[in-house]
């Protein structure tokens, strides 16, 4: 039976009702759901040393890096290349050159993995310095725990015995404490008083919403999470003199960050999770216009010179801005990072065998 051309039209009409209200409903969905995990994988054993209430912590994972000797992540750490036992002092830094002959220990050859909690009061520098930001490290690896007591002892640190455990503490900017776990592991602490923090080791469970923000990005070698919805009132100081991103920021509930090797560039992807998906939208906004403004600004000389940033630092700084992207989904805000080999400054290996191979066989 032929169709009137109205109701054909009504076909019409209702087919397309019902492929936007699916497209809608698929839309809903999809805004719903939180942002796929950047790097998914069970927590490392080594966080449950770690004070569960702590608001930031980070976790790296030297041997792994150390094994990835083509990455330009092991490569930006000092991970790759000749090996640190025969590295002339003249090529490390004098304190670090004075500390490696002193202890015998030297992070790019004996640490094996870090985790690190955070306290952060004072997002400035010389707060930092001052130790106003406290911090509470477990390092597993090789120590010659001999060297290292007596290196201490000598710079000016004391020794005491704390419930049948050595504690020892380093005068400084800031004052360091630590005492060896095992002889595979030692507890370091940072800030005013750093005994007290070692105070709060224990085996204890985490907060299940910071497991699962853990778990998100554990399965990357390098990473950290931070609640930011109960941070001290000094650490949002710098934005009161903008009301709009002093109240984006402290919607911000928490941050995660991650860092993963993908062939010969490194991958960090940093996500943040809001209290509203509104605010999530305008997060995103301002970092599109941070991104777009940051970059015209580092490319002026004067710019470059209040911040104190060499032209090689901008360049890095500029290129990855420019690459940067940007993305937001429910409550979530997420910027990927692609740093490249010759971001970091490694010179195009391929294209100058190339360009040998070629020349060798034009000379034949």
């Amino acid at each position: 039976m032929a169709l009137s051309s109205a109701k054909r039209a009504l076909i019409a009409v209702v087919v397309i009702v019902c492929a936007a209200g699916i497209a809608g409903a698929i839309y809903v969905h999809r805004w719903r759901q939180p942002l796929p995990a950047a790097s998914s994988g069970p927590a490392p054993g080594i966080l449950d040393e770690l004070p569960p209430d702590a608001p930031a912590i980070a976790y790296i994972d030297v041997a792994a890096l150390r094994k990835l000797q083509g990455s330009p992540l092991a490569g930006l750490l000092g991970l790759t290349g000749t090996d640190p036992s025969r590295r002339s002092p003249e090529r490390m830094d004098r304190d670090y050159a004075q500390f490696v002959h002193g202890t015998g220990f030297d992070y790019t050859r004996d640490l094996d993995r870090a985790a690190i909690a955070f306290w952060p009061n004072d997002l400035t520098p010389a707060a930092n310095e001052a130790g106003e930001n406290p911090s509470l490290a477990i390092a597993d690896g090789q120590f010659d725990q001999h060297k290292i007591t007596a290196y201490a002892l000598r710079v000016g640190g004391r020794a005491e015995t704390i419930d049948g455990r050595t504690r020892y503490t380093v005068p400084g900017k800031p004052t360091v404490a630590f005492e060896f776990l095992s002889p595979t592991r030692i507890a370091i602490a940072s800030g005013k008083d750093p005994g007290s923090l070692l105070h709060l080791l224990a085996h204890s469970t985490r907060d299940s919403a910071l497991e699962a923000r853990i778990q998100r990005v554990a399965g990357a070698p390098i990473f950290g999470v931070a609640r930011t919805d109960h941070l001290a009132p000094g650490f949002y100081a710098d934005f009161q003199g903008s009301p709009q991103l002093e109240h984006v920021v402290r919607s911000i509930q928490s941050l995660s960050l991650s860092g993963q090797p993908q062939g010969g560039q490194i991958r960090l992807v940093l996500d943040a999770e809001c209290d509203s998906m509104p605010n999530a939208i305008e997060l995103s906004a301002l970092l599109d216009t941070f991104r777009i403004f940051g970059a015209m600004s580092l490319s002026d000389p004067k710019t470059r010179r209040e911040l104190q940033m060499t032209r090689e630092q901008a360049a890095f700084v500029q290129a990855l801005i420019q690459q940067a992207k940007i993305s937001h989904q429910q409550d979530w805000v997420r910027v990927t990072f692609d740093i490249t080999p010759a971001m970091l400054g490694a010179p195009p290996q391929r294209a100058h065998r190339g360009r040998s191979a070629a020349s060798h066989s034009s000379s034949r």
